[in-house]
């Protein structure tokens, strides 16, 4: 292995696997070291993924996480972790790291080449606090790298590794699969996902002005913040109807997405983008029979393509810069329809969150992880694609 390839923000290839007990303390109080060195940055206040990624280690956070967390019988962290993180989200490998940690693990992170502000900001913050003597064993676990595509490194890691966690979509987990890991090493895989909305128009409807602007923001940061590159970032649109079936909804729609529209000014629609998304629309017209005609708002900030059926065919779409497949649900039964395990999150608006999780669960239905209301979206955590994180990388000692 050439180890010139690699680029360490963070440790070196000498870590080795240190294993502690789920929320140790050290690493509660390192976190929240480094919530308050991020929070007083103000270069990292310029990154909102940062913000919040932040604000979510604080103590007070984690450690109600602890409280929640099982604690009636004895875990430790499993010894080393590999995590390769996601090209698309750069603030994800923290997050990753941060959940590594908690189970109370080493960990050595290979961060996207993608050269993202925030993965220099965050790492330099975490550098920051690990040189307080306080951390000295915090110090042991953490290393961070970027390298290219490379099978002989990734094939050096995953050997040595005692639990390996993969973010990417279904190709990249597969490549990297044929890294072999040892017979007990625990894997996650964080495969492609598809995530969508719903919507009651009679909640629209009866909205102020006010209350309409904040909850057509809280959209615009789960979909335009991230380009929908976010597995948990709405694609599809579904307009709920089954307590009003003959209720006519146009103008409900109009006003929403008119909403959203002037919100979407302030992103960054780059020239390649408003390029590739138009590409996108055009070819969606002409090759999906599924479209049955498309409308824009404020130009081309917003796109909505409507369907004329749902099917499991719009699992593998993906809108782009504000691009979104919308579907008139009649009744709650059209959902099994296209609902199936590569669903994550479903956005709601108006709905009865508790009566949908029910009917999900009752109707033996596949699909849906997470059910949370618009602005909630992109909130990691510990209960991740239908799992707990933290159980998953820590081991019982019976």
């Amino acid at each position: 292995m050439n180890k010139d390839k690699l680029i360490y923000y963070i440790g070196d290839d000498t870590i080795t696997a240190w294993p502690m007990r789920p929320y140790n303390e050290e690493v509660i109080q390192f976190l929240d070291a480094l919530s308050k060195n991020l929070r007083g940055d103000k270069l990292a206040q310029s990154y909102p993924d940062i913000m919040t990624f932040a604000f979510y280690i604080r103590k007070a956070n984690i450690q109600k996480k602890k409280e929640t967390f099982d604690h009636t019988v004895t875990r430790c962290g499993r010894g080393l972790l590999f995590h390769i993180a996601p090209s698309n989200v750069p603030i994800n490998f923290a997050f990753s790291l941060v959940f590594g940690l908690l189970a109370g693990n080493s960990n050595i992170v290979r961060v996207s080449t993608k050269d993202f502000p925030q993965t220099q900001i965050v790492c330099d913050a975490i550098a920051a606090v690990l040189t307080e003597d306080d951390y000295s064993n915090i110090r042991k676990q953490i290393a961070i790298v970027r390298y290219e595509r490379d099978k002989e490194i990734t094939d050096f890691f995953s050997a040595k590794c005692d639990g390996r966690i993969i973010w990417g979509g279904d190709r990249t987990i597969s490549e990297i699969k044929e890294s072999k890991v040892s017979a007990r090493c625990e894997e996650i895989h964080f495969a492609d996902r598809f995530s969508f909305a719903i919507i009651d128009p009679a909640y629209i409807k009866q909205l102020s002005k006010e209350e309409l602007i904040r909850l057509a923001e809280k959209f615009y940061n789960d979909t335009y913040l991230m380009d929908q590159n976010a597995c948990s970032a709405p694609h599809l649109i579904l307009w709920d109807h089954s307590q009003e079936k003959n209720q006519t909804c146009a103008e409900v729609k109009d006003r929403f997405y008119d909403t959203l529209q002037e919100l979407v000014k302030k992103y960054p629609f780059e020239s390649i983008k408003a390029s590739d998304k138009y590409l996108n629309l055009c070819l969606e017209a002409a090759e999906n029979e599924q479209i049955k005609k498309y409308r824009h708002y404020g130009e081309n900030r917003v796109y909505v393509l409507e369907l004329k059926t749902l099917d499991q065919s719009i699992i593998e779409k993906r809108g782009k810069y504000g691009t979104f497949y919308e579907y008139d649900l009649e009744k709650w039964s059209e959902l099994g329809d296209f609902l199936n395990s590569k669903v994550q999150t479903c956005a709601t608006a108006g709905i009865d969150q508790d009566k949908l999780r029910d009917y999900i669960v009752d109707n033996h239905l596949q699909g849906i992880d997470r059910i949370v209301s618009f602005g909630d979206t992109l909130n990691i955590d510990v209960v991740w694609d239908g799992m707990d994180v933290i159980s998953k990388l820590s081991r019982v000692i019976a």
